[in-house]
């Protein structure tokens, strides 16, 4: 450092992580962010990739075990379907019709790319396990509601439910993969028709691949979200003096003395990026926000929950 002051270092050697314990950790932090929120009620756009029925209905008539409105009896209907004890307090006969349910299948992309372990002091805990922490409760609130869950990339990739979908996922969130570069991309997942995405990452690496990905979802039917997930220091830049800044995997090393003079060019790239982002996301009809790991994990869980079950966020 000597005389040219202190020398700051945002990257791989003083990036602080917080020691992973195995699975317990995602599952137990995901059981209590989601557990203050009601049941999450995915909208079905289309049922071509139903397989089994889920608890959610469409408010509209067919199969399910939800009772869902009267009406009264057209040429046609069967006699089993016929309200005898509603048709009695009436001149009219009445129909019994229940809520159409339909289980809907939603697939989730965390991010673990090099640049996702990165938290400065600001921050509780690294982007990737805040990525992981969303997707884990995520896809709780989404198994209790009966639908289907898969992690693209991994050993959880097919969509299912049940305790036994959320043991394989929490594994996956949970583990490292080997070979990990600084920047990510979405995997190929086969997509199918009618179905829901979630992309989680900082998005910091190119875009190409990025776009392929959407494009292919929008292109089977599938709409999604993106949840760009930053530390506090990447948004505000508060760095000063001289810094050395790395990569985390250490591909990139950039050495300045004013880092200060750095800030607003820095905060026109990342605004830029935004904007590419927001502009893609529209035209694959897909939802984009950013969430900062300083904040509380509900709030970012509170808005895919308006995301994936398509109301307002």
């Amino acid at each position: 450092m000597g005389d040219a002051g202190p020398c700051w270092r945002m990257g791989g050697v003083s990036a602080a992580r917080v020691e992973r314990v195995g699975p317990g950790w995602l599952r137990r932090d995901a059981e209590r962010i989601s557990g203050a929120l009601p049941p999450l009620m995915v909208e079905a756009q289309r049922l071509a990739a139903t397989v089994s029925a889920g608890v959610h209905g469409r408010r509209r008539a067919g199969p399910g075990e939800t009772f869902w409105q009267y009406r009264q009896a057209m040429p046609g209907d069967p006699l089993t379907s016929i309200d005898w004890r509603r048709s009695a307090r009436s001149d009219h006969v009445y129909i019994r019709e229940m809520e159409w349910e339909s289980a809907q299948t939603v697939w989730i992309w965390r991010d673990d790319a090099l640049s996702m372990d990165y938290r400065s002091d600001a921050a509780p805990r690294t982007k990737g396990e805040r990525a992981a922490l969303l997707a884990m409760a995520l896809s709780v609130l989404l198994v209790r509601g009966g639908e289907r869950v898969g992690l693209m990339g991994s050993d959880a990739q097919r969509p299912l439910s049940g305790e036994t979908q959320l043991r394989r996922l929490a594994l996956a969130l949970s583990k490292d993969r080997e070979g990990r570069g600084d920047v990510g991309a979405p995997p190929p997942a086969p997509f199918q028709r009618g179905g829901k995405a979630v992309f989680l990452s900082d998005f910091f690496g190119p875009l190409e691949p990025l776009e392929a990905a959407m494009t292919a979802a929008a292109q089977a039917g599938v709409r999604g979200s993106l949840v760009q997930i930053l530390d506090p220091a990447e948004e505000a830049f508060p760095f000063d003096g001289r810094m050395i800044f790395e990569s985390m995997g250490g591909e990139v090393d950039f050495e300045t003395h004013r880092a200060r003079g750095l800030a607003e060019a820095y905060r026109k790239r990342l605004a830029e990026r935004r904007d590419a982002l927001d502009r893609l996301a529209r035209r694959c009809g897909w939802r984009l926000t950013a969430h900062h790991t300083d904040v509380s994990p509900r709030r970012g869980l509170i808005w895919l929950y308006g995301a994936v079950s398509g109301g307002a966020v």
